[in-house]
Formats: C-alpha cells, sequence, structure tokens
C-alpha cells in the first residue's frame, strides 16, 4: 500500500467507526446515555467519549505531539482508574459535551492524518496509530451493542434477518497432527497479543464443523445439564449455584416454550441459531455431557488459519481477502447470529464453518502472551490481564466489526460474563493412527 492508500483506507475506518458511534448513541434519549443498564456495563455516554479520549491520546498527543485538549477529564475516562460500577457517579461529561469533544477530536484527528509519517516508529509505521484507534472504537461500539441488548424498554435498533443456512455438512472435522504457524509477525495492524508468528505442534483432533446450536443446548438442559454437577468443574458448579444458572441470558420458560429477548424482542428460541450468552463454565459443562471437550486456542486457531496443501496460515479461514458478505455474519449487519451452517464460503481449508463471526467462541486456553511476546504500545493493552483470570474467545460476533476480527484476533473475559456475544464449539482427541 502506498502512504495516500493507507491513509485512505484509515479515514474511511475512522469514519464508519464514528457513524456507529454516533448511531448507538443517538437513537436513544439523554436519560438513557446517562443511565447505567447494568453493573457490568458504562454508561453509554463514558463510552462515548472514552472513544474520543483515547483518539486525542493516541493520535493528537502521541503522534501528533499536541497539547492535551481538557487534561481535566483524562482521568475520568481512564478504564483502568475507575471500574465500571463506579463510572456513573463521576462528574462526566454530558451526551452534549460528549458529542462535541469527540467532533473537535476527529476534525484535528482528520488534519493530522492528512500529513502524518505512516512510516518510521512502530507507533506510524502502515498507519498503525490510526489502525489501533479505528479497532478501538469499534471494539467499543460491540460494547454499547451488549449495553442495547441488556437495556430495558421500547426497542429502538433493528436490522434484517441473516440469510438461511443451505446444504449439508458433517459433524465435525479432523485436523491432522503437525505443526502449524501461530499468530502473526507480518500484519500491520495487528495488536501485541496476537504477535510474534510462532510455530505450534499439535497432536490430530476433532472439531465441530459449526456451532453448537440452541437445539443441541436444549438437549444439554433438557438432560438436566444444569443440575448434575458431575458434568461441571468445582468452580463451575459453584457459580452455576451462586448465581442461579438454569439456562443462557436472556433466555426463560414459559407456557412449556422456551423463550428470549433479543434488543427488546421477546420471541421463541431459535434452534437452528448458534447458542449465544453462556459463560465458559456453561460451555464446559455442556462440553462434558457432550463427551468431548472445548477446544485449546491452538486448536482453534489451526482450524481457522492452517492450509495443509501449501502449509502457510492464511489470515482468514477462506483465504487472504477481507471478508465479504458472503463469507461471515459481522458488522452489525444483522442484529443475531446466522444459522448453523451458514457461510459455506467462509469455511476454512480444513472445511469448519462460521469460525469468524456470528458467536464468539469460548476456548480452553488461559489468556496469555506468545513467545517473545512484547508489549506495545503499553502495558494495560494485554499484559496486564495475563494470567489464568481471563479465558481466550476466539472469532468475532455479529456484533464485531471486520476490522477488529481476523483469524489472529484474540479476545478475554472472566470465565462467569455472560452478556457478551459469546457461545462455542467443541473438540475431541483423535483416536491412536487417526490423522497421523
Amino acid at each position: 500500500m502506498t502512504g495516500e492508500d493507507i491513509r485512505s483506507r484509515a479515514y474511511d475506518l475512522l469514519t464508519a467507526a464514528r457513524e456507529r458511534s454516533l448511531a448507538l448513541t443517538g437513537c436513544v434519549d439523554e436519560d438513557d446515555l446517562i443511565k447505567q443498564h447494568s453493573a457490568l456495563m458504562s454508561p453509554l455516554v463514558w463510552d462515548l467519549a472514552h472513544v474520543g479520549s483515547q483518539e486525542e491520546l493516541w493520535l493528537l498527543r502521541a503522534v501528533g505531539g499536541q497539547e492535551p485538549m481538557r487534561p481535566e477529564i483524562d482521568s475520568l475516562y481512564d478504564a483502568f482508574e475507575h471500574p465500571r460500577a463506579e463510572r456513573p457517579r463521576l462528574p462526566l461529561l454530558s451526551p452534549e459535551e460528549a458529542r462535541r469533544y469527540i467532533a473537535t477530536v476527529r476534525q484535528r484527528v482528520v488534519g493530522l492524518l492528512e500529513r502524518s509519517p505512516v512510516e518510521g516508529s512502530p507507533l506510524v509505521e502502515n498507519g498503525f496509530a490510526f489502525g489501533m484507534i479505528v479497532q478501538h472504537e469499534q471494539q467499543h461500539d460491540e460494547t454499547m451493542l451488549a449495553t442495547h441488548q441488556l437495556r430495558d424498554g421500547t426497542p429502538v435498533l433493528s436490522a434484517p434477518p441473516p440469510e438461511a443456512s443451505s446444504g449439508r455438512w458433517p459433524e465435525e472435522v479432523l485436523v491432522p497432527a503437525g505443526p502449524f504457524t501461530m499468530g502473526t509477525s507480518a500484519e500491520p495492524w495487528a495488536l501485541d497479543n496476537e504477535r510474534p508468528a510462532h510455530q505450534v505442534d499439535l497432536p490430530a483432533y476433532w472439531i465441530d464443523t459449526v456451532p453448537v446450536s440452541n437445539a443441541d443446548y436444549l438437549a444439554f438442559i433438557q438432560a438436566g445439564g444444569y443440575d448434575r454437577p458431575e458434568l461441571w468443574s468445582a468452580r463451575g458448579w459453584a457459580h452455576r449455584q451462586d448465581a442461579g444458572l438454569t439456562g443462557p441470558k436472556f433466555w426463560w420458560r414459559e407456557d412449556g416454550m422456551w423463550l428470549r429477548r433479543r434488543f427488546g424482542h421477546v420471541e421463541p428460541v431459535p434452534p437452528d441459531e448458534p447458542v449465544l450468552h453462556v459463560c465458559w463454565y456453561e460451555a464446559e459443562a455442556y462440553a462434558s455431557w457432550a463427551g468431548r471437550r472445548l477446544p485449546t486456542e491452538a486448536e482453534w486457531e489451526k482450524a481457522a488459519r492452517h492450509d495443509p496443501a501449501t502449509g502457510r496460515s492464511r489470515r482468514y479461514p477462506w483465504g487472504d481477502e477481507e471478508p465479504g458478505v458472503a463469507h461471515a455474519n459481522l458488522g452489525q449487519r444483522h442484529l443475531q447470529a446466522a444459522p448453523v451452517g451458514a457461510y459455506p464460503a467462509g469455511a476454512s481449508a480444513y472445511g469448519v464453518r462460521q469460525l469468524i463471526g456470528d458467536v464468539w467462541e469460548w476456548t480452553s486456553s488461559d489468556f496469555r502472551g506468545y513467545p517473545g511476546f512484547a508489549a506495545f504500545p503499553y502495558r494495560e493493552y494485554s499484559e496486564v490481564f495475563f494470567g489464568d483470570e481471563y479465558k481466550v474467545l476466539r472469532g468475532g460476533s455479529f456484533a464485531t466489526d471486520p476490522v477488529a476480527c481476523r483469524g489472529t484476533f484474540r479476545n478475554w473475559d472472566y470465565p462467569i460474563r455472560r452478556q457478551i456475544f459469546s457461545g462455542f464449539r467443541t473438540a475431541r482427541d483423535a483416536a491412536p493412527g487417526e490423522g497421523a
């Protein structure tokens, strides 16, 4: 890409992210923007000003060398300084002040983008800082969409349903033993936890062709899965009891029918969609009931990226080209997951489907740095979260923008979290001699 190409792409993606942020905050009134809809989430108005604060910090100050615009608000929008539960009590910018602030920041950023170098230091090479901010805003847009799902009241969002799936597929796919390249050292806007590329050698395993569906998960519920401690880990069973879990979040049973709430609409649970809003412990218990297990993060990525014909790892399951509407359900184009088996054009070289988009997929892995990891441009993006407290999710959801979703992209959360757009698929070890 030329410098002009990089600047043009950054401008287009910054614009798209801002349009989405304004749409997600412009469809509700001021009270809804200020209100905390869940202790797990920030008020929408905090997210709105926060994306502008980070944009000012990393683009205007770090790249452009400009003086702070409003240094007195820096601490208000520091995600590490104030937990989400405390944010409604802070002297936050009003919705109108937040809109003016982010608009002024963006106006200055556009001017900076026109003259900023796109080669040199790691922060500006290939427009990295601009790409980082685009991804940051889109990640907060997905967080704001999750807040909308938690919000009570009249529905304010709409989108057409995804297309139905077609054809047939095997229940599971064998991934043969052998090495593959995990992570990346070449993706220009890859974040620090995706780096560096490194070789991982895995034994053969089987992995579900599609994510676990609502119908599959209902079978687990009807088999007494929530009442059988032998299916749960000790921590999982303790959480299931403490939290009173009886099914996925936003599900309930009424007059013999399972219903769900989706962005304010109440509807029967569709049997053919991937199960959504389950925590890691629920996914783990389901896998145990099915006689299977959750895939490791490396198993997920090999099934998604490795091309056995060439031995190389692809950017996406289907190849190196950017996601299109035929490949995956991304970018809030729909407000629900597509039925399992959809998007055959998005299948990996092994034939595994829906690895990108629809639902974030829990893996069995703790969130840790790769061999040779180096924090960049700040420790708080990834490194402070490394350890066994967080589990890795892969693949993105229908709420994830394509710019923040690729074959190497890593997400993480506490194993109790369910407000995120999370689902899963299962795996099992291959028998001796299979896939050797």
